[in-house]
């Protein structure tokens, strides 16, 4: 549902020119969505353009965006067309927003409002008209209250925001996002998912989200030697361990990070609990459950039902 809301309003916003403002956390896929917004628009064959705003010094970052005339600066040998000229007529896509330098928020609100610019160096007023998409995993409203972001650019790109939801809010697709990710990087191999690595994946502790979940398919993929992806090839010490939690260290406990209803955190639990190594056997026994209990209560999660016995 949380998925299926996003892309409703994205479809929705698509065939206008309206501004549109992707927030969500790093690794949701938000340039995706830009892309998906661009090609269901009014012209998906014209320039989609990728502006990385962050990591950029504010001179690189004013050159690489508005161009600059030949001599404009030490090594200015030829003249360069900018990223916005270079968006004329299509999708300007400014990704990570919230890193642009304040000195430069100024120019880019000019450009917004009018539609027209300088080169660096250069004296000539130039146009261009592009469909503009933004996008960042920062707060902007504290980042205005803390004078950090310009209010009048903030009101300017957030026409019409759209909310990228994380792994975390769309557990029940983390299963067709696997298999989707392990069809593109098993090559020729018949890669498959044991239930208890799909288990595994529904309880793991996400942070990178989407760009996380795509690595870990693809180092499993890796480590497995025969065709069976099993939860201890997501487990393995020394992987994963740069992408806050991943790694052995991941598997060490249950974890939920929100108030669920009881029956959903049992469910969660019991997927969390069979991906643990040792037999069902021994996990009836460590849960103080009877084996037919185990089995009937591990069958009812499957379904998404609930045994109260």
């Amino acid at each position: 549902p949380a998925f299926q809301g996003m892309l409703a309003l994205a479809l929705r916003v698509a065939p206008t020119p309206a501004s549109v403002l992707l927030r969500g956390a790093t690794g949701t896929g938000k340039e995706l969505l830009a892309r998906l917004i661009h090609e269901a628009g009014r012209t998906p064959q014209a320039p989609f353009v990728v502006v990385d705003c962050s990591g950029l010094s504010e001179s690189l970052f004013e050159s690489e965006l508005f161009g600059y005339e030949k001599g404009a600066f030490t090594g200015a040998q030829h003249r360069k067309t900018g990223l916005i000229e270079a968006a004329n007529g299509g999708t300007l896509f400014l990704d990570e927003v919230g890193d642009i330098p304040l000195g430069l928020q100024v120019k880019l609100l000019r450009l917004l409002e009018s539609g027209t610019f300088r080169r660096v160096g250069g004296v000539e007023v130039l146009r261009s008209s592009f469909r503009l998409i933004s996008a960042t995993h920062r707060d902007l409203e504290a980042m205005v209250g803390d004078e950090r972001f310009r209010r009048d650019l903030y009101h300017r790109i957030n026409t019409f925001p759209i909310h990228v939801p994380s792994l975390a809010e769309r557990a029940e697709d983390i299963p067709l996002l696997a298999e989707s990710f392990l069809k593109r990087v098993a090559g020729e191999r018949r890669l498959r998912l044991a239930p208890g690595a799909v288990a595994a994946l529904q309880v793991r502790h996400w942070t990178g989200n989407l760009r996380e979940l795509r690595n870990l398919i693809e180092r499993a993929s890796v480590l497995a030697d025969g065709e069976l992806i099993e939860a201890v090839h997501f487990g393995m010490a020394g992987v994963g361990e740069g992408e806050g939690g991943g790694g052995a260290g991941n598997w060490g406990g249950f974890r939920v990070d929100e108030v669920l209803p009881l029956a959903e955190v049992e469910r969660r639990y019991l997927a969390w609990a069979a991906a643990q190594p040792g037999g069902r056997g021994a996990l009836a026994r460590r849960l103080g459950l009877g084996a037919r209990t185990l089995y009937r209560k591990l069958a009812a999660a499957k379904t998404g039902a609930h045994d109260e016995r």
